[in-house]
């Protein structure tokens, strides 16, 4: 366990990789993706083998979803957290028990994986409460925040003694407030009085805040004497939890504005190219894999474009292709939409906002929280041509069979009423 995320991804990866390959968790994270869309078919009552390969492939071919099912890290989870809670919350009736029980282990661990991705399906459960989709679905649709929650509570009080879902994360909102100006503002303003350890670095405070996070010669890193500080992050976060509470009452307005500008700033910002350099991955990867992993392994992740430091420019080739689908699918999003409300399909409208509330949702938390990066977006960007796919009208033969199919059970339903009641009426 370390201090800065939580204890969640790495036992997840570690199931399928078990010290072999790190290709097992690259491929199961891939199949997890496909049963998930797979299910979403079959909810919605478009699932057919040939069409399923064909989404597969268009996602594959003209999204970012591969190169964040192919990253060992845990941005693939936050999509198929949005999923999970999607289908158990609209697809509820239309889903085995063992497929409730692995949805929501599924959405539980997802959700824990990253902790932006706790306010995403938050928003989630508002959204199933504000289109009165009944307490059932609202229920459901917490079952997977409220496994996460038990999660990290779990986690971080055996891993670092503390009940907390985060319990160093205040360091991370404080670098955030400071690279916005409001929490460098609220230092200059109490240092020298409040005796706070970032007294000494008042008024040459970073503007970026990784910079302040993880650059060597940062305040969290190194003693104003210059003496490197181990776990500094973790060292600071009572302080900074302080800092945080004295620049939300000094200057909440300034926060929500710089929050806001962070949201638009990071929906536009999804495209891939960020940990696609050897230098983006750290220079501990190859180290780590060699402690923990066969010879072989290693030499493979040597031999890799991304280790020879040759795969980001390959990918930034597909990023034009990857917006002009992205354009292309915003429309008939909409259209869906309208078309959803219009008939007044409560599945189908719920599940079509709770993509869109994921998309946006991450947007504000990885914005306002963080700091915008392209690779926070791409992850959950596909979700949208996604969408586009599987809300498309069915052509005018698919709807007439699945009209005559439901007129036909509506009259075996009707014709056994009947007779049950006949039977009842020759009892009595």
């Amino acid at each position: 366990m370390i201090w800065d995320k939580p204890w969640i991804y790495g036992p997840f990866a570690w199931v399928f990789h078990q010290h072999v390959t790190l290709w097992g968790t690259v491929v199961a994270q891939g199949v997890i993706v496909s049963h998930l869309v797979w299910l979403l078919a079959r909810v919605l009552g478009r699932a057919t083998a040939w069409r399923h390969v064909a989404v597969c492939a268009a996602l594959a071919l003209l999204t970012a979803a591969p190169w964040s099912v192919a990253l060992v890290m845990p941005d693939i989870l936050t999509p198929v957290a949005v999923l999970c809670a999607a289908l158990l919350g609209w697809g509820w009736d239309r889903l085995g028990r063992a497929e409730r029980a692995w949805l929501i282990l599924l959405g539980s661990v997802a959700t824990a994986a990253h902790l932006s991705n706790l306010p995403v399906i938050f928003a989630l459960v508002v959204l199933a409460a504000m289109l009165r989709a009944g307490g059932g679905a609202v229920l459901r649709v917490a079952v997977p925040l409220a496994g996460a929650v038990s999660l990290l509570l779990g986690t971080n009080l055996v891993g670092h003694g503390r009940l907390a879902l985060s319990p160093y994360g205040s360091t991370f909102l404080l670098a955030r407030l400071i690279a916005d100006g409001p929490g460098a503002r609220t230092i200059a303003a109490r240092c020298p009085e409040s005796g706070w350890y970032l007294c000494a670095f008042a008024g040459r405070l970073a503007t970026n805040s990784d910079v302040f996070l993880w650059m060597p010669d940062s305040p969290v890193n190194r003693a104003p004497d210059g003496t490197p500080i181990f776990l500094g992050g973790m060292i600071l976060a009572p302080e900074a939890s302080a800092i945080i509470a004295e620049t939300l009452r000094r200057e909440p307005l300034a926060v929500m504005r710089n929050g806001l500008a962070n949201f638009v700033a990071q929906l536009r910002r999804n495209q891939i190219g960020d940990t696609l350099s050897r230098h983006d991955m750290g220079m501990s990867a190859g180290s780590e894999i060699a402690k923990g992993f066969p010879s072989a392994e290693l030499a493979r992740f040597e031999a890799s474009l991304q280790g020879r430091d040759a795969l980001k420019p390959i990918g930034r080739m597909f990023n034009p292709l990857f917006s002009i689908v992205l354009l292309l699918a915003t429309p008939l999003v909409l259209l869906a939409w309208r078309r959803a409300h219009r008939t007044r399909d409560p599945r189908a409208l719920g599940l079509l906002l709770c993509l869109l509330v994921g998309l946006t949702g991450n947007a504000l938390a990885t914005g306002a929280l963080s700091m915008p990066h392209h690779r926070y977006q791409a992850r959950v960007v596909w979700l949208l041509p996604l969408a586009a796919m599987m809300f498309w009208p069915r052509p005018r033969r698919a709807q007439l069979l699945s009209r005559q199919s439901s007129a036909s059970a509506t009259k075996a339903g009707t014709a056994k009423t009947t007779s049950a009641i006949g039977s009842s009426c020759i009892t009595e």
